[in-house]
């Protein structure tokens, strides 16, 4: 592709040598760098790729891209090497790898989900619910990214880097998919990994303490900051009422927003609610209709969740009764995962990264064993 197509949309660029070139491979990793392709140098955590420099011109790589205040003095002497400088690598990447692959988030419809817990669990109700109405579904997530049902590998990060993620659209539109739906963490906000991506649908689910570290978010507030961002770019958001900081963000949006809940006045309610340990039960509007939906995930977790999907999967013209058998008969690896078995035992897999998130999952099986009593083995992957 053509450089000065790949800098469309790059602000403060300063540039040295010719920009009149044919790119025929971006990265930011510098083991990767290919003959007259561009490397991003990108400052980590753990490592500065403005190190590695010489390297990567010593590979073959053509142009160079570095951030403002960075020591270029031993490679801005070489010939035949075009050098550009912008205030802010990361971002630039991500517009770069965007145009890249020639905007495909513009080509499909992106619902992207953030919040301290059910992000999994909501973007695999969504896509089950899509799919079952007969789209073309992609997923991207913490378990792994799927394309039309078919997993396509494991994950090692909840979003990935925004070159990747932009290649990942680029194939979902090859396959012609139709919604694409995924998680979207915190640091993918604060890191600019999802910036550039045209987000239609955005949803939040819940924030508690998580992910406070000096790598991560130094206090709670740059957290809920962090989140926000993803508000700022969608057209529309499903936001948790019940959530102080949900409720919070549905006063601050600037896009359209919607509310769901089970507790506070919410666009979308759930009324009536039955918890077993096998599945949840309650009310909801769905159309024009009160209707009765059981979700085959046990918990009053599953019951929000559930609200943020309905949210989406009827804005994105799922029918009543699509949603309902498809909430029934939902599974998501490892999360709240009832495992069938001949020893009559309720066996349930499932994941916690936080002491808020074991605290929910060990009150719902109190509950249930409040009602009956019966053998469970709980089983904590992590």
């Amino acid at each position: 592709m053509e450089l000065k197509r790949i800098l469309q949309g790059i602000d403060g660029i300063k540039a040295k040598g010719n920009l009149d070139l044919d790119v025929p491979e971006l990265t930011n990793d510098s083991r990767k760098v290919i003959k007259d392709g561009m490397f991003i140098a990108i400052k980590g955590f753990d490592n500065d790729g403005h190190k590695f420099l010489k390297d990567v011109i010593e590979k073959g790589a053509k142009v160079i891209m570095v951030e403002e205040g960075s020591d270029i003095k031993d490679i801005v002497k070489i010939e035949g090497i075009t050098i550009l400088v912008v205030p802010n690598t990361r971002r630039a990447l991500a517009i770069c790898s965007a145009n890249f692959y020639d905007n495909p988030s513009k080509k499909f419809i992106l619902v992207g989900v953030t919040g301290t817990k059910g992000k999994t669990t909501t973007t695999f109700m969504i896509k089950h619910i899509l799919e079952k109405q007969g789209k073309k579904v992609g997923l991207i997530g913490t378990i792994a990214t799927y394309i039309n049902g078919k997993r396509l590998e494991d994950s090692d990060r909840t979003t990935p880097e925004s070159i990747e993620l932009q290649k990942r659209f680029a194939e979902m539109v090859e396959e012609g998919v139709e919604v694409v739906v995924m998680e979207v963490s915190s640091q993918s906000l604060k890191l600019d990994r999802v910036y550039g991506s045209n987000f239609d649908i955005g949803v939040f689910t819940n924030l508690a303490e998580d992910h406070i570290s000096p790598k991560e978010h130094p206090d709670f507030q740059d957290y809920f900051e962090s989140k926000l961002k993803l508000f700022d770019m969608c057209k529309i958001a499903y936001v948790n009422a019940d959530d102080l900081y949900g409720a919070k963000i549905a006063k601050m949006n600037k896009c359209e927003t919607k509310t769901y809940g089970i507790d506070n006045s919410a666009n979308l309610m759930a009324k009536d609610i039955t918890i077993t340990n096998s599945y949840a039960d309650f009310k909801v509007k769905l159309g024009q209709k009160n209707e009765r939906v059981k979700v085959g995930i046990p918990g009053r977790f599953s019951v929000y969740n559930s609200l943020a999907t309905i949210s989406v999967t009827q804005k994105l013209g799922a029918d009543q009764e699509t949603i309902k058998e498809a909430l029934e008969e939902v599974k998501v690896p490892g999360r709240s995962e009832l495992v069938p078995n001949d020893k009559e035992l309720n066996i349930m897999i499932d994941f916690a990264h936080t002491p808020e998130s074991l605290e929910n999952i060990l009150s719902a099986t109190k509950e249930y064993t409040l009602r009956k009593s019966y053998k469970c083995i709980w089983m904590w992957r992590r």
